[in-house]
């Protein structure tokens, strides 16, 4: 405790407001431009978790489900699911094949829906060169 009086108020200085974790920097510091566009970046394929869980929210809500209800049948939690619905999270095959079942998709099903949407970005983002004797996406194992 302090030597001070108990019934005296201790004023405790507060940080500037520049210094505070967090805190809006004033207009003049700044910077004048967004930073530069990468488009080599913006033009990449996609990561396959991303299209993964875009299948599984797209199949989600078009059976009008909760995340909370898929996730329980699933027997996986909310919050992990909703990561990898969101392609923050690399989902084991057993945890891909435990939200697909509870969609009522087999394993075959959700990867073959991400094959086409990988097809379908794939075709979008190049042209087909001509005379090409693969107008598409060749798989290999």
């Amino acid at each position: 405790m302090s030597n001070e009086a108990p019934n005296q108020a201790r004023v405790i200085p507060l940080r500037p407001q520049s210094a505070r974790p967090g805190s809006v920097r004033p207009v003049s510091e700044r910077p004048a431009t967004a930073p530069p566009r990468d488009p080599a970046r913006e033009t990449r394929e996609p990561l396959w978790r991303d299209l993964v869980g875009d299948v599984l929210r797209r199949e989600r809500l078009a059976q009008e489900r909760t995340l909370k209800d898929v996730a329980d049948a699933a027997r996986i939690s909310m919050p992990y699911l909703s990561e990898v619905e969101r392609g923050r999270k690399e989902a084991s095959s057993e945890v891909l094949a435990a939200a697909a079942q509870a969609l009522g998709l087999g394993l075959g099903d959700l990867l073959s829906l991400a094959q086409t949407e990988l097809t379908r970005h794939s075709a979008r983002s190049r042209r087909a060169v001509p005379g090409s004797p693969y107008n598409g996406m060749c798989l290999a194992a």
